[in-house]
């Protein structure tokens, strides 16, 4: 159920999405990337570190694993291993998520400004979308390099709405983690998640929608919701 908004709750002018886990599956990668660097060190990557870890940038993710096990590596050293064991799986494993193309395709007839917002950098951020055909689609791409505080403070969110030219409550964002959510929600977007694996697990109090994939009907309808109210001026 739509919540309200300061004019129309569907005056949808920016839709920006969340990167990993939402329109590719890193999130999976990452989950098995982790699982392996904890395996070398005798330790374990249980549910809930990465309850702890999911939707954060890099440097803090780490921090909290090597807070959570006491390990007395650094973040860079685990950033250096966690590269290369990624860039393996990049090569074999990526894919675009369910819905994710025809989504993007859709938002970028009905002619309003989209983008990405993620806590990944901006190299991988790039490399990612560029793999997958996307990166073209996006009239900005967010990443952790361009604020201070990551997810599930509301920064990266309002400067998105900044570069849409519009208020956070004309933007749709779409996320896949409940630290994800939350800082859409307290940016004030429409928000929608979408999980998927060990997210379907998390509570996403005041998105909008829950959808069960890029592909569900309902983000369509609010998106159509937006188009069918254009003024003539508009049109």
């Amino acid at each position: 159920m739509a919540k309200d908004f300061e004019g129309s709750p569907f005056d949808i002018r920016a839709a920006v999405f969340d990167l990993d886990g939402l329109l590719v599956n890193t999130e999976e990668l990452y989950q098995e990337v982790g699982t392996d660097l904890l395996r070398r060190r005798g330790k374990t990557f249980d549910a809930e570190l990465l309850d702890a870890m999911m939707g954060r940038p890099q440097h803090k993710a780490l921090s909290i694993m090597i807070e959570w096990h006491g390990l007395d590596d650094t973040v860079e050293t685990l950033a250096d291993e966690t590269k290369a064991i990624f860039q393996t799986l990049l090569s074999t494993r990526l894919a675009l998520m369910p819905g994710a193309k025809e989504l993007i395709e859709h938002i970028r007839q009905l002619d309003i400004s989209l983008g990405v917002a993620t806590s990944s950098g901006p190299e991988f951020a790039h490399d990612v979308l560029s793999r997958v055909g996307l990166i073209h689609h996006f009239h900005f791409i967010l990443t952790s390099a361009d604020v201070t505080a990551g997810k599930p403070n509301p920064e990266i969110y309002q400067l998105a709405a900044k570069k849409a030219g519009t208020q956070t409550g004309n933007m749709l964002v779409c996320e896949d983690s409940e630290n994800g959510c939350k800082a859409a929600v307290a940016a004030g977007a429409i928000t929608v998640a979408v999980p998927c694996g060990h997210s379907l697990r998390h509570a996403f109090p005041g998105a909008q929608i829950v959808a069960t994939s890029l592909a569900d009907p309902h983000i369509y309808e609010l998106l159509n919701s937006r188009a069918d109210r254009k003024s003539p001026d508009e049109a």
